[in-house]
């Protein structure tokens, strides 16, 4: 096992903590991946297993056409999905699909996110659209999924969840917390007349000034 598919393995791991101890997933629902560097390869939960039982050995390595490379378990149903999205987004190095209770409520409403949260605009780059229903493990979910992740870095997947992507797992988990967020806040403004979407030219503004401008360059 090189240098690069334990980071990668490690990083995955990791990640599957973050996210079962943020609420993001209850047992063992949800999946993520990661490319790995310089090769076409790609490290992925495997399905049905506990993230908290999970062991470098166990993460499956397979290639962009979904053969198994390394690892001593069967890669997540959604595999698929992931493929697809790497293949058509090559700024995309991270996936995180959670299933967390206010962005599932979205889901099963089918209702997207609004552009109405400054860090939601930023972050995904607009609103967060709902893709069309396809069953989960199916080829046909991944292409309706890159059709609703179109300039975007999240979707939500009709009666199913949310689907993170970024540049890093990092990136990714800050991703589907403040979707997570944002429907929350989105939910709780409908008992209050609703939320207030911003104009185009102004996620236009913040998306640039969050890739070009924010923090420390």
């Amino acid at each position: 096992m090189s240098l690069k598919h334990q980071i990668a393995r490690k990083e995955i791991i990791d990640t599957s903590l973050t996210i079962l101890k943020s609420a993001l997933v209850i047992g063992t629902w949800g999946n993520l991946s990661v490319r790995i560097a310089g090769e076409e390869l790609v490290a992925i939960t495997p399905t049905g297993v506990e993230y908290d039982k999970l062991l470098p050995e166990n993460i499956p390595i397979v290639d962009m056409e979904g053969n198994l490379i390394d690892g001593n378990m069967k890669p997540s149903i959604e595999l698929p999905m992931h493929l697809e999205i790497y293949k058509n987004r090559p700024d995309i190095n991270a996936i995180v699909h959670t299933h967390s209770v206010h962005c599932t409520a979205m889901a099963i409403a089918r209702k997207p996110i609004p552009a109405s949260c400054e860090d939601l605009v930023q972050i995904v780059g607009g609103d967060v659209r709902v893709s069309e229903y396809r069953l989960p493990g199916s080829t046909d979910l991944g292409h309706v999924v890159v059709e609703a992740l179109r300039g975007r870095q999240a979707v939500i997947l009709s009666n199913h969840g949310l689907l993170a992507a970024g540049s890093t797992l990092k990136e990714t988990i800050k991703i589907a917390l403040i979707c997570e967020k944002s429907a929350q806040a989105t939910l709780m403004a409908a008992s209050i007349g609703g939320a207030i979407e911003l104009s185009r030219e102004d996620c236009e503004f913040m998306r640039d000034f969050y890739l070009n401008k924010y923090g420390q360059r």
